[in-house]
């Protein structure tokens, strides 16, 4: 049997950017995919702490170090530059390996920068 169980998240992001004339995704601080152990292309999750919105998009890779947060396409219309978001990752394991498994939370600063 297998379970989708959480496996990271990037804990209070803040939206610095909405990019409606994109093609889609959300754009991410390279620094951040990888301590949230997310890959270019994965499929996330975003809860807008500000309005409730929910939606699921694909991760691009967005300038080391930036602080970049940006929704494009559609997305762009659940968010406004400033929101505070969560950006959840979810993957699929044997029930074995769930038990033991432990997932990783980046909690970014306000310039979501590593703390």
């Amino acid at each position: 049997m297998f379970i989708e169980k959480f496996k990271s998240k990037i804990h209070r992001a803040t939206v610095t950017e909405a990019n409606l004339n994109y093609v889609g995704s959300i754009t991410i601080d390279e620094a951040l995919i990888e301590a949230a152990n997310l890959q270019e292309g994965e499929r996330v999750q975003i809860v807008n702490n500000n309005n409730g919105e929910r939606l699921e998009t694909y991760v691009i890779k967005g300038e080391r170090n930036s602080g970049v947060i940006c929704l494009n396409g559609a997305a762009a219309r659940k968010a406004e530059v400033g929101d505070t978001i969560i950006i959840i990752s979810y993957a699929w394991m044997d029930a074995q390996e769930a038990k033991s498994f432990k997932p990783v939370a980046v909690y970014p600063d306000e310039n979501n920068r590593l703390i």
